[in-house]
């Protein structure tokens, strides 16, 4: 009797202590919305196939570059920085500054279309993950502690970026094979 009442109180305890945490680890869905561009949906064969594994890493795990490992967060000149995936336009130059961080950062996307969030508990605090709306793309995180007019803090992972300077065309957008 006794030793059935301590395996109970155990996988009680247990419970109580590994349920309300497991939402920490729980991946919650990513919300892409369509753009006026469409979604581009592959599985995960073919962006393993499309990309090199460092973005692959970034972009398709939520993975993170080392901190000043990108040459983007020295890149200054006028142009625009699109989704390393698809090629959608993300951010303007114009909207980039020097956050300290080691991260290009942004005080704001081309459109508020172009961006998809979700809360993420990786760090057991909530922070805003923010993606490509277009193929789901992992681009880092949002802060508000930017810059005025915004306020905010887009803080990006350089491999999750492609940089077309202002003289160059934009490539098409990538779709699916």
């Amino acid at each position: 009797m006794q030793r059935r009442r301590f395996l109970a109180v155990t996988a009680g305890a247990l419970g109580l202590a590994v349920g309300p945490s497991a939402w920490l680890w729980a991946k919650p869905p990513t919300h892409r919305h369509p753009t006026e561009f469409g979604l581009l949906q592959l599985d995960e064969a073919q962006w393993r196939e499309l990309l090199a594994p460092e973005r692959y890493a970034v972009l398709r795990e939520e993975a993170t570059e080392p901190a000043g490992s990108s040459p983007l967060n020295r890149e200054e000149r006028a142009g625009t920085f699109i989704c390393a995936g698809c090629n959608l336009s993300l951010f303007a130059a114009s909207a980039k500054y020097d956050s300290g961080t080691g991260w290009p950062s942004f005080w704001q996307p081309i459109s508020a279309k172009h961006v998809g969030t979700k809360r993420d508990f990786k760090l057991f605090w909530p922070r805003t993950e923010y993606h490509c709306a277009r193929c789901g793309g992992h681009q880092g995180h949002v802060f508000d502690d930017g810059p005025p007019p915004t306020g905010k803090r887009y803080c990006n992972n350089g491999l999750a970026l492609a940089f077309v300077p202002a003289d160059q065309p934009l490539p098409p957008l990538r779709e699916a094979p």
